[in-house]
């Protein structure tokens, strides 16, 4: 089997790369000139260069693939360009899987995220069942991502597009070499720079059982349906103390009103601006979420496709023993 995969440079594209390489699987990655490849080294892989903007090319990388894979995604919770995220998030997901249906791929799956969905006011966990509009996402990111799901939906229920959608929810893991916003949560708490912390709650999973969740899904999801892949649901509180336990640390013990914290946050957003740099640790949109226990439930995929996740505890060990040899901690 010949698959297409997108993000393969990325966090999560990089470990469904290894699971799909593991499994005998051809494989032909996009990415983008001049882009970071340290995760692509080693991999037995056929790189094509190119982006999700250019439709002809797209419909050239594709012919011959079986499968597709779209794991990319601008994964950011601030940007001084917002309009980016949309390019990349909405207009390249529907640009690849128009591309993906023109010449005939059998079987695709489309990394969403449980960012796509509704959240219970009682801070049970959601499923992909509990309802969500537009108007209920919080930021840019995640307004990019309902959008983009809701094509890969349409084009499955309208146009027969052979779509599966996973919805992962916070992965941690080997390689985050950006890092993404949970990698750099996870690398300043081991540092021992977060003292304090706001009262939230996350759901944590090992990016390994990730990739797995998408190769079950291939094989086993039902077209047009999503799939929750998620882990174990922790408060922020209990993640920290985790981390320091790993790391021989104490644990925060303050923790902050919301309130308190969002002028800080809109502070590091307009120094960023300012300076020019790269996303703040502490954002207004990222913020606003944490309000809301975001806890998940994974029951479906476990049902249907035979998915299990290990303990948040090996996911943040292995996140950690990674971040360390890779000089992160240092």
């Amino acid at each position: 089997m010949t698959v297409f995969l997108t993000g393969a440079t990325g966090f999560v594209g990089s470990a469904v790369a290894r699971a799909l390489l593991a499994e005998g699987a051809g494989l032909r990655v996009l990415a983008r000139p001049g882009g970071d490849r340290r995760n692509l080294a080693g991999l037995d892989v056929d790189l094509v260069e190119g982006d999700l903007c250019d439709t002809a090319s797209l419909e050239a990388a594709l012919k011959g693939c079986e499968a597709l894979f779209h794991v990319a995604a601008d994964y950011r919770l601030w940007v001084p360009q917002p309009d980016e995220i949309y390019r990349a998030n909405v207009a390249g997901t529907r640009r690849l899987m128009v591309a993906a249906g023109e010449v005939g791929v059998g079987r695709i799956v489309y990394t969403s995220s449980v960012a796509t969905l509704g959240l219970r006011k009682d801070g049970t966990p959601t499923d992909e069942d509990t309802p969500a509009a537009l108007a209920d996402m919080i930021g840019h990111y995640k307004r990019s991502k309902f959008l983009a799901e809701e094509e890969v939906r349409r084009l499955a229920c309208d146009d027969g597009l052979p779509a599966v959608i996973v919805n992962p929810s916070m992965p941690v893991g080997p390689r985050d070499i950006k890092p993404t916003p949970s990698g750099r949560m996870i690398v300043e708490a081991a540092r021992g720079r977060m003292p304090a912390y706001v009262d939230t709650g996350l759901n944590l999973v090992h990016v390994e059982d990730v990739a797995a969740g998408h190769l079950l899904a291939y094989a086993k999801g039902a077209v047009g349906a999503r799939y929750v892949l998620g882990g174990e649901n922790l408060t922020l509180g209990a993640i920290l103390a985790e981390i320091a336990r790993l790391c021989g640390r104490r644990p925060p013990r303050l923790r902050l009103p919301h309130g308190l914290v969002l002028p800080v946050a809109y502070g590091a957003e307009a120094w960023a601006r300012v300076a020019r740099r790269g996303e703040p640790f502490v954002t207004v949109e990222g913020l606003r979420m944490s309000r809301k226990r975001m806890f998940f439930s994974s029951a479906r995929a476990a049902r249907e496709l035979g998915y299990r996740a290990r303990p948040a505890a090996a996911a943040l060990s292995d996140a950690l023993d990674w971040f360390r040899a890779a000089g992160y901690l240092d």
